[in-house]
């Protein structure tokens, strides 16, 4: 039996010992009384009665083990052409000193604070100063739009926000001042402070009496010393993207939150103290949350903020310079992030200018998107090192399943996110909620209780939690993913539940038609969605964007696409319809606004989301569905 089964095993018939003997690489200003606290089903909390400190699990005590000169930050940024480094002693002053500053403000033990930055090495102090006081931090993606921001400064009732004058993106500057006092204006909830870092490429009007400038409120501020909170108390809230109206705020606790981070870093990643991390990620997305912020530094590793993009700045090889530059080993990053790269670069010419191996790149992870088989087989060629793909959620804040590369590398299978990490007890369930056989298509589901590190509640919506999560599959967690599991335990993330799609009493996935047309040699990436059709019910439509180069006829492709889904999938498919566009509206994190695009097609009331990347490209998409006969007035 290998390690990874080994421990799996374990973590599921004696979740107790797994996780005491896991939480004892965390230091503790208390032991805890009883690691699961099972008193309340099916409202589970992990080590119950311990007391801690995150930030000083993440900063300080690398500090004092001698490890102050290390780098704890590394900040790259193309778009301004700066760079910056911060060692684990200078970001335990910068912590502690922020961390004093809001103090100074009346913050205490918590308390909210809103952080609604740029992708700067101030967005990372931030979130650790609040955890060094026992503040519960939340963190809202720059550049939302004011009535998003205002809806979550009502939700979460924040004393302080901490925020800054702009963003970059490209040759864009997005000024974050203006949509800030707009959100404040809106808001019926009016935090007492706002602290702005002021940045060289716009300027910020401070209004007396409400707004501190972050360089004078640093250099008078007393240095703040690390408060112990109970585990089970919250580190922070994040609502979850898209959200509007109805704020749904996940809620991560304190200490089955570092516990189960830090493993996974070992575990999961391979990465050891002193390694070099870079999550290509956003802080305000729960990949930045895990893997920008807490689990690299939990861990003592070096961690990357890159203020850029994967193309574009300045070119398809951006990712390439970081990893030799910075001698990253790992990266972890979107699905979108490389398909984005294939398609400018489909034979990796920039690649070829660089030498990542003699940098000691070790493996690429993907998540956020179902991986397809054709771009891991595209960057396992071309990197000649692991690809990874692996499932987890906003929701669970790390890996429900994946390849444990610090436990057991097996061989990767295509399509596949891996097998359940352990503390993750995994299933497929058919149509009446049972089990379903290997192989058998259904609603992916998780057993409770789920391991240390997922969301403990919904933010002041218990009720919310439980109806959302918990009661739908009575004992289980419902995860809104579909899929299935192999005869060898392997999870295929197919789609979302809500894209599988019934064409004429056949349930299908979206995401196995995606599969197929991404196979095709020259397509970039692409997306399938079901739309209404008055004989069967749905029909899969699918839209593809194009490798660079590309001058065949669309019309070439597209017959060839129809083809090799009938081959692969079958007549059952329906699939007919297809239309070659520019891009794929997305999410800023990079996900496929499916959802979005069949409301277009099928002519339903649908509101911009607001984390879309670009809203215009919303008209490109009705006007090509226009085309092909959908999104019109009935």
């Amino acid at each position: 039996m290998n390690p990874y089964e080994l421990a799996y095993r374990r973590s599921l018939s004696d979740p107790q010992g797994f996780w005491g003997e896991v939480a004892e690489n965390i230091h503790w200003d208390k032991k805890w009384e009883k690691v699961l606290d099972d008193s309340r089903p099916p409202f589970y909390r992990w080590f119950r009665g311990g007391v801690m400190n995150t930030c000083y699990n993440a900063v300080d005590r690398h500090v004092a083990a001698g490890r102050g000169g290390q780098n704890a930050i590394l900040w790259d940024s193309p778009v301004t052409g700066n760079q910056r480094t911060i060692t684990y002693a200078q970001l335990q002053d910068l912590t502690a000193r922020l961390a004093g500053a809001l103090a100074a403000e009346g913050v205490t033990k918590g308390d909210r604070v809103v952080i609604y930055m740029p992708m700067i090495p101030e967005a990372l102090i931030a979130m650790l100063a609040c955890a060094r006081i026992g503040a519960v931090h939340s963190v809202v993606f720059g550049g939302f739009a004011p009535n998003e921001l205002a809806t979550r400064i009502n939700d979460a009732r924040p004393k302080v926000i901490v925020s800054a004058s702009c963003g970059v993106e490209s040759a864009r500057v997005i000024p974050y001042k203006p949509l800030l006092d707009q959100a404040i204006a809106l808001s019926t909830h009016k935090p007492e402070r706002t602290i702005i870092v002021r940045r060289p490429e716009a300027e910020a009007i401070l209004l007396p009496g409400r707004d501190r400038d972050y360089e004078a409120v640093m250099a008078a501020a007393k240095p703040a010393d690390c408060v112990p909170v109970a585990a089970t108390d919250p580190l922070y809230i994040l609502y979850t993207s898209g959200t509007t109206g109805d704020p749904k705020g996940i809620v991560r606790d304190n200490g089955g939150h570092a516990v189960a981070l830090a493993w996974t870093m070992t575990a999961i990643y391979d990465v050891r103290p002193g390694a070099v991390f870079w999550a290509a990620s956003d802080v305000g997305w729960v990949v930045g949350h895990s893997y920008i912020v807490y689990a690299p530094l939990l861990q003592g590793c070096t961690t990357v903020v890159y203020e850029g993009k994967p193309v574009g700045t300045p070119d398809a090889g951006a990712f390439w310079r970081m990893i030799t530059e910075h001698r990253i080993g790992t990266l972890f990053t979107a699905p979108t992030a490389f398909r984005a790269i294939k398609r400018e670069d489909p034979n990796a010419d920039f690649l070829k200018k660089y030498d990542l191996a003699g940098a000691g790149f070790r493996a690429l992870f993907l998540a956020g998107e179902r991986s397809d088989p054709d771009t891991l087989r595209w960057a396992e060629q071309h990197l000649n090192a692991p690809v990874i793909d692996h499932w987890w959620q906003t929701e669970t804040g790390w890996a429900i399943a994946a390849t444990c590369l610090g436990l057991h590398p097996s061989p990767i299978r295509y399509g596949s996110a891996g097998r359940p990490a352990p503390g993750w007890d995994v299933c497929a369930v058919d149509e009446a909620g049972d089990p379903a056989p290997a192989g058998h298509h259904g609603p992916l589901v998780c057993r409770l209780p789920l391991p240390p590190g997922s969301l403990a509640t919904l933010w002041q919506r218990e009720d919310r939690y439980r109806q959302s999560y918990l009661d739908p599959y009575p004992g289980f967690y419902q995860s809104g993913d579909a899929g299935y599991i192999d005869d060898d335990g392997h999870v295929y993330v197919m789609a979302r539940t809500d894209d599988i799609i019934n064409v004429a009493g056949h349930r299908l996935s979206t995401g196995a038609m995606e599969e197929v047309l991404a196979a095709h040699p020259d397509v970039a990436e692409c997306a399938v969605m079901g739309v209404a059709d008055a004989l069967k019910g749905q029909i899969p439509l699918g839209l593809v964007c194009l490798k660079a180069g590309v001058v065949r006829p669309e019309a070439h492709i597209i017959a060839e696409l129809v083809v090799m889904v009938r081959e692969q999938i079958g007549a059952v498919a329906a699939f007919k319809t297809a239309a070659v566009v520019k891009r794929l509206p997305k999410t800023r994190s990079g996900k496929i606004l499916r959802g979005t695009v069949r409301k277009i097609a099928d002519n339903e009331p649908c509101k911009v989301p607001a984390t879309i990347d670009d809203p215009a490209i919303l008209q490109e998409i009705k006007e090509t569905l226009t085309l092909l006969g959908y999104a019109q007035a009935r």
